[in-house]
Parts: structure tokens; sequence; C-alpha cells
């Protein structure tokens, strides 16, 4: 019996339109090339231009719209027009926040096909996930602004870290280390100058790491872990890190891979008592939104994490070859990685590949 897969299909804002579209194509082919399981894909127009007509990113009931899918497959969130912590917080959060999807993990290696700009950096290049906690520190959303518009005016933002929220993603990148053939785990921090959270985290590190005996893990401050991500990326493998520094560090990781273009991301709630959220790194990119150019490698590849999740390893096997034979094609790249190709040649060649498989 052909297994039905329910998939809330948010596009969203700017190119997220684009690769969405693309990334359905690529998965209702690669599910008739499988034959054992299928998509219902559920299309939802929530975003910028939503809320301009509706004050709102999305419905008042939209989370209880989405919350028994499979899984859903997100564009990106951000207008030219719309404040960013209101296309942040009003659809990307509102959705990650309440179905607790704590674990942002981020792969990133060099494709083939693809010049890293550490060609130069002796050994393997880079293969790494990177594992952002996505539930809490500057995501808590403490703070406030007073006195606004005169000389005194106060605004904070308050990075908020508990024992539970920094157990549970310090064990889940412990877990993912573990599963991983090098079995290596860097902990990124900032103790020395924020006392208190970061000190905790590396206590709770510590204490988790007697779980997993036969990871070897070591420790980096945030601003030396920049350094050797770009020096010695070969010394890495799985990383873990709080919301703010694993953001910041997955574009830098995304940048020393080629481009933000082909950076993939899953937000996992790993107890699965909410679907989880798959998405590409880039943002709306509203600078050649239409031009028909954006490179829609990024939401295939997070298309495989969305495959892995639900079980089907085999199909994200073969859309991950599929991706790898086109991106091997310097005459398939996109702008962003040096080349003239378009989105739909693209995603054309990555459909002749999926079909062409007979592995």
């Amino acid at each position: 019996m052909t297994k039905t897969y329910k998939i809330a299909a948010i596009p969203a804002d700017g190119i997220g339109i684009e690769v969405i579209a693309a990334g359905v194509e690529v998965l209702n082919a690669l599910a008739e090339k499988t034959g054992t399981f299928r998509f219902q894909f559920d299309h939802f127009d929530w975003g910028s231009d939503y809320y301009k007509t509706h004050g709102v990113m999305m419905p008042a009931d939209g989370r209880e719209q989405i919350r028994n899918h499979d899984a859903i497959y997100f564009g990106a969130v951000g207008a030219p027009d719309v404040p960013d912590h209101i296309t942040l917080w009003g659809l990307r959060l509102a959705i990650c926040q309440p179905f607790d999807q704590y674990a942002n993990v981020r792969p990133t290696r060099i494709l083939p096909g693809i010049t890293s700009p550490l060609r130069h950096v002796s050994g393997p290049e880079l293969d790494w996930v990177i594992v952002r906690e996505n539930s809490e520190g500057e995501y808590a959303g403490v703070g406030g602004r007073v006195h606004q518009g005169h000389p005194e005016e106060v605004a904070t933002d308050v990075s908020m870290m508990t024992r539970t929220g920094v157990s549970r993603i310090i064990r889940y990148a412990f877990k993912l280390a573990q599963s991983r053939p090098r079995k290596l785990l860097t902990v990124v921090t900032k103790s020395n100058a924020q006392r208190h959270a970061m000190v905790m985290w590396d206590e709770i590190a510590a204490e988790v790491a007697q779980e997993f005996p036969d990871v070897t893990w070591d420790k980096m401050l945030v601003d030396a872990m920049t350094m050797r991500m770009v020096i010695k990326p070969e010394t890495l493998d799985t990383i873990v890190a709080t919301n703010l520094h694993a953001d910041i560090l997955s574009d830098l990781a995304a940048a020393l891979a080629g481009s933000l273009g082909i950076a993939p991301t899953a937000n996992i709630n790993p107890e699965r008592k909410f679907p989880s959220m798959f998405e590409p790194i880039h943002g709306s990119a509203f600078d050649i939104t239409g031009k028909g150019i954006a490179n829609p490698i990024a939401t295939f590849w997070t298309a495989c994490q969305m495959l892995e999740h639900l079980g089907e390893k085999p199909a994200a096997d073969r859309l991950m070859r599929a991706v790898e034979r086109v991106t091997a094609d310097p005459s398939l790249h996109t702008p962003d990685l040096g080349g003239k190709a378009t989105t739909r040649q693209v995603t054309d060649a990555v459909i002749a590949a999926i079909q062409g498989d007979n592995e």
C-alpha cells in the first residue's frame, strides 16, 4: 500500500515562492520514481503579502491548520517594506516556538563541482553538522523598550537559558555526533564574558558528555571558533551552539561551502509531538525575486532532511545523489555559484537525474 505524507507547504516571501514550487516538483517526481509513497501538499499563502492584507502574518488558527501534517516545507520570510521583527516573530517563530522545534540542524559540506573559498586549506575542506538551539536564548523574547524617542530611551533583549533547554540540545548534539563516523563534537561557548548562562552551558555540556564516552568532544569560544572554521576546518565535525552563536556560525559555514543558496535547515521536534519544519537558510532575497535565477539546491537538500525525518532514507539518498550529479556540472550553476543557470534548468536537471537513477 502506498503511504501518503501530508506536507504543509508555506512558500511565504520572495524567492521562497519560487524554490518551494521547485521543491514540490522534485519531491513529486521522486515519489513517482520510488513508487512506495506519495505526497499530499497543502499550500498556505501566509507571509508578508498576507500581512499587508490582514494585519497578521498568518491566521489565528494557523498552527491548528498545520499541526497534524507530517512535516512543514517552508520557503523564506521577510520583505523590504515590513519590519523584520514582525515577519520573523509573526510567522517562522510563531511556528517554531509553539511546536517546540528546539533542534535547528544545519549540515554543511562541499558539494561536487563547487569550489570552496577554503580550496587552499590542506586536508578535507569541511563536512560539518551545526546544531543550533532553536527555542530560547535570544528567541526567548524577553525584553522591552521605555521612553521611546527620548534621549533617555532604553531597550533590552534578555537571552534566557534554562537547564532543560540546554540539556536537551546538548544531548541531541552528542547523539548526532555519536551517529556520525568521526564521533567528534565541538561545544561552542562564550563563558569568559557571559559568566552566568554560558557557564551553566559549559557545566551541562560536561555533565552530558559523561553519557557518551565514545564521543570525543572539546570546547571553543565562539570568536576563536570563527578562525578555526576557516583555518582548520578538518578538525571539526559536529558543532553545537546557542541560538545566536549558531545562527552566525552556520551562515559562515554556508559561505565557506560556496553559497547560502545551497544551505539547508531542519527545525526538529525530536519527540515528534509536533511536525518539524524544513527550510533553506538563504532568506527571501528580494533582489533576485522574480528573475528565475534563485538557487533551489538548498530547498532540495532540506527536502532530503525531511525525507530522512519521515523515515524515507533510501529516497533521501536518491535525491541527494541527483543533487550532487547536478552540482557537479558547472553549466548548471546558478549566479550565486558563479554560473548562468536558471531555477528552471536546475530543477529540470535534478528531476532528470532522479528519473535516470536506477540504484
